[in-house]
Protein backbone atom coordinates (compact mmCIF):
# COMPACT_ATOMS: atom_id res chain seq x y z
CA UNK A 1 0.00 0.00 0.00
CA UNK A 2 1.23 3.49 -0.69
CA UNK A 3 0.05 6.99 -1.54
CA UNK A 4 -3.19 7.87 -3.33
CA UNK A 5 -3.33 9.67 -6.66
CA UNK A 6 -5.89 12.21 -7.78
CA UNK A 7 -5.39 12.95 -11.47
CA UNK A 8 -2.03 14.67 -11.81
CA UNK A 9 -1.37 14.65 -8.06
CA UNK A 10 -0.70 12.01 -5.42
CA UNK A 11 -2.06 12.30 -1.90
CA UNK A 12 0.55 11.65 0.76
CA UNK A 13 -1.53 12.58 3.82
CA UNK A 14 -4.88 13.97 4.97
CA UNK A 15 -5.24 16.69 7.61
CA UNK A 16 -7.52 15.33 10.36
CA UNK A 17 -7.43 18.10 12.99
CA UNK A 18 -5.69 21.17 14.33
CA UNK A 19 -2.90 20.52 16.82
CA UNK A 20 -1.79 23.31 19.12
CA UNK A 21 -2.30 27.08 19.03
CA UNK A 22 0.31 28.17 16.51
CA UNK A 23 -1.13 26.80 13.27
CA UNK A 24 -0.02 23.18 13.59
CA UNK A 25 -2.15 20.41 12.07
CA UNK A 26 -2.19 16.65 12.61
CA UNK A 27 -2.30 14.48 9.50
CA UNK A 28 -2.82 10.78 8.84
CA UNK A 29 -0.12 9.48 6.53
CA UNK A 30 -1.18 7.67 3.34
CA UNK A 31 2.35 6.67 2.40
CA UNK A 32 4.54 3.81 3.50
CA UNK A 33 7.48 6.18 3.22
CA UNK A 34 6.88 8.66 6.09
CA UNK A 35 10.51 9.77 5.89
CA UNK A 36 9.68 11.47 2.57
CA UNK A 37 8.22 14.34 4.67
CA UNK A 38 10.91 16.90 5.52
CA UNK A 39 11.45 20.52 6.52
CA UNK A 40 11.22 22.96 3.58
CA UNK A 41 9.26 20.39 1.53
CA UNK A 42 6.54 21.92 -0.63
CA UNK A 43 3.10 20.27 -0.65
CA UNK A 44 -0.24 21.20 -2.16
CA UNK A 45 -3.36 21.23 0.05
CA UNK A 46 -6.54 20.23 -1.78
CA UNK A 47 -9.58 21.25 0.28
CA UNK A 48 -12.57 18.89 0.22
CA UNK A 49 -14.95 21.71 -0.68
CA UNK A 50 -12.88 23.20 -3.49
CA UNK A 51 -11.07 22.03 -6.55
CA UNK A 52 -8.13 24.36 -6.07
CA UNK A 53 -4.79 23.62 -4.46
CA UNK A 54 -2.86 25.82 -2.09
CA UNK A 55 0.92 25.49 -2.03
CA UNK A 56 2.39 25.05 1.46
CA UNK A 57 5.92 24.66 2.79
CA UNK A 58 6.73 22.53 5.84
CA UNK A 59 8.42 24.62 8.53
CA UNK A 60 8.56 21.85 11.14
CA UNK A 61 7.19 18.34 11.70
CA UNK A 62 7.12 15.60 14.34
CA UNK A 63 5.22 12.35 15.00
CA UNK A 64 2.45 12.37 17.63
CA UNK A 65 0.14 9.46 18.60
CA UNK A 66 0.22 7.75 15.21
CA UNK A 67 -0.21 11.02 13.29
CA UNK A 68 2.28 13.47 11.82
CA UNK A 69 2.11 17.02 13.18
CA UNK A 70 2.97 19.59 10.52
CA UNK A 71 3.70 23.29 10.94
CA UNK A 72 3.48 25.16 7.63
CA UNK A 73 5.08 28.56 6.95
CA UNK A 74 2.44 31.30 7.03
CA UNK A 75 -0.10 29.12 8.91
CA UNK A 76 0.38 30.68 12.32
CA UNK A 77 -2.95 30.50 14.16
CA UNK A 78 -5.58 27.94 15.05
CA UNK A 79 -8.07 29.64 12.68
CA UNK A 80 -5.50 29.38 9.82
CA UNK A 81 -5.04 25.69 10.64
CA UNK A 82 -8.81 25.03 10.76
CA UNK A 83 -9.00 25.95 7.05
CA UNK A 84 -6.74 22.97 6.30
CA UNK A 85 -8.76 20.32 8.20
CA UNK A 86 -10.00 17.68 5.74
CA UNK A 87 -7.50 18.74 3.06
CA UNK A 88 -5.45 16.21 1.16
CA UNK A 89 -1.73 16.99 1.18
CA UNK A 90 -0.43 16.25 -2.29
CA UNK A 91 2.57 16.25 -4.60
CA UNK A 92 2.54 16.32 -8.40
CA UNK A 93 2.39 12.72 -9.66
CA UNK A 94 5.85 13.23 -11.18
CA UNK A 95 6.99 12.87 -7.54
CA UNK A 96 5.41 9.42 -7.32
CA UNK A 97 7.93 6.98 -5.86
CA UNK A 98 8.70 3.72 -7.66
CA UNK A 99 7.18 0.81 -5.77
CA UNK A 100 8.65 -2.55 -4.94
CA UNK A 101 6.92 -5.57 -6.51
CA UNK A 102 3.76 -6.48 -4.61
CA UNK A 103 3.05 -2.88 -3.50
CA UNK A 104 0.23 -0.75 -4.91
CA UNK A 105 -0.88 2.84 -4.87
CA UNK A 106 -4.28 3.35 -3.22
CA UNK A 107 -5.47 5.21 -6.32
CA UNK A 108 -4.74 2.12 -8.40
CA UNK A 109 -7.14 0.14 -6.18
CA UNK A 110 -10.10 2.55 -6.27
CA UNK A 111 -12.50 1.44 -8.98
CA UNK A 112 -11.15 -2.13 -9.04
CA UNK A 113 -13.57 -5.04 -8.76
CA UNK A 114 -13.10 -7.24 -5.68
CA UNK A 115 -13.50 -10.97 -6.27
CA UNK A 116 -13.81 -13.53 -3.47
CA UNK A 117 -12.93 -16.95 -4.90
CA UNK A 118 -14.08 -15.71 -8.37
CA UNK A 119 -17.40 -14.38 -6.95
CA UNK A 120 -17.79 -10.64 -7.55
CA UNK A 121 -18.28 -8.65 -4.31
CA UNK A 122 -18.32 -5.14 -5.80
CA UNK A 123 -16.12 -2.16 -6.65
CA UNK A 124 -13.68 -0.40 -4.33
CA UNK A 125 -14.98 3.10 -3.54
CA UNK A 126 -12.49 4.11 -0.88
CA UNK A 127 -9.59 2.92 1.23
CA UNK A 128 -9.65 3.78 4.94
CA UNK A 129 -6.63 3.82 7.19
CA UNK A 130 -7.45 3.22 10.84
CA UNK A 131 -6.18 1.62 13.98
CA UNK A 132 -5.82 -1.86 12.49
CA UNK A 133 -2.77 -3.33 10.79
CA UNK A 134 -4.44 -3.49 7.38
CA UNK A 135 -6.27 -0.68 5.58
CA UNK A 136 -9.97 -1.29 4.90
CA UNK A 137 -11.31 -1.46 1.37
CA UNK A 138 -14.79 0.11 1.19
CA UNK A 139 -16.51 -2.05 -1.44
CA UNK A 140 -20.00 -1.36 -2.87
CA UNK A 141 -21.98 -4.01 -4.71
CA UNK A 142 -24.42 -3.35 -7.57
CA UNK A 143 -27.32 -3.00 -5.13
CA UNK A 144 -25.43 -0.25 -3.28
CA UNK A 145 -24.68 -2.34 -0.18
CA UNK A 146 -21.22 -1.57 1.22
CA UNK A 147 -18.68 -3.86 2.83
CA UNK A 148 -15.45 -3.14 4.68
CA UNK A 149 -12.85 -5.66 3.62
CA UNK A 150 -9.40 -5.76 5.28
CA UNK A 151 -6.69 -5.38 2.65
CA UNK A 152 -4.60 -7.96 4.46
CA UNK A 153 -1.94 -10.16 2.93
CA UNK A 154 -3.54 -13.22 4.56
CA UNK A 155 -6.68 -12.79 2.39
CA UNK A 156 -5.07 -11.41 -0.75
CA UNK A 157 -4.53 -13.67 -3.75
CA UNK A 158 -3.65 -11.13 -6.43
CA UNK A 159 -3.93 -7.48 -7.45
CA UNK A 160 -4.18 -7.03 -11.21
CA UNK A 161 -4.19 -3.27 -11.80
CA UNK A 162 -4.28 -3.73 -15.60
CA UNK A 163 -7.45 -5.86 -15.35
CA UNK A 164 -8.82 -3.62 -12.51
CA UNK A 165 -9.28 -6.65 -10.23
CA UNK A 166 -8.39 -7.53 -6.63
CA UNK A 167 -8.71 -11.27 -6.05
CA UNK A 168 -9.16 -12.36 -2.45
CA UNK A 169 -9.88 -15.47 -0.41
CA UNK A 170 -12.01 -14.19 2.47
CA UNK A 171 -12.98 -16.22 5.55
CA UNK A 172 -16.54 -17.55 5.50
CA UNK A 173 -19.00 -15.00 6.92
CA UNK A 174 -16.58 -12.04 6.88
CA UNK A 175 -18.71 -9.97 4.50
CA UNK A 176 -21.81 -10.35 6.67
CA UNK A 177 -19.85 -9.24 9.75
CA UNK A 178 -18.22 -6.27 8.01
CA UNK A 179 -21.30 -4.92 6.23
CA UNK A 180 -22.55 -1.64 7.75
CA UNK A 181 -26.12 -1.78 9.08
CA UNK A 182 -28.64 -0.45 6.53
CA UNK A 183 -31.44 2.00 7.47
CA UNK A 184 -33.95 -0.84 7.07
CA UNK A 185 -31.95 -3.11 9.41
CA UNK A 186 -31.73 -0.29 11.99
CA UNK A 187 -35.54 0.06 11.91
CA UNK A 188 -35.95 -3.70 12.39
CA UNK A 189 -33.50 -3.66 15.32
CA UNK A 190 -35.29 -0.75 17.06
CA UNK A 191 -38.68 -2.44 16.47
CA UNK A 192 -37.34 -5.60 18.16
CA UNK A 193 -36.08 -3.58 21.14
CA UNK A 194 -39.51 -1.95 21.58
CA UNK A 195 -41.22 -5.36 21.66
CA UNK A 196 -39.04 -6.52 24.57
Amino acid sequence: MNSETNGEFITLARVVKTQGRHGEVAAEIHSDIPERFARDMKLFALAKSEDSRRELEIEDLWPHKGLLVLKFRGVDSMSDAELLVGSELQLPSSGRAKLEPGWNYVSDLIGCTVLDRAREIGRIEDVQFGAGEAPLLVVANRAGKKFEVPFAEAYLEDVDVAQRQVRMNLPEGMLEINAPVTAEEKQQQSARKKKR
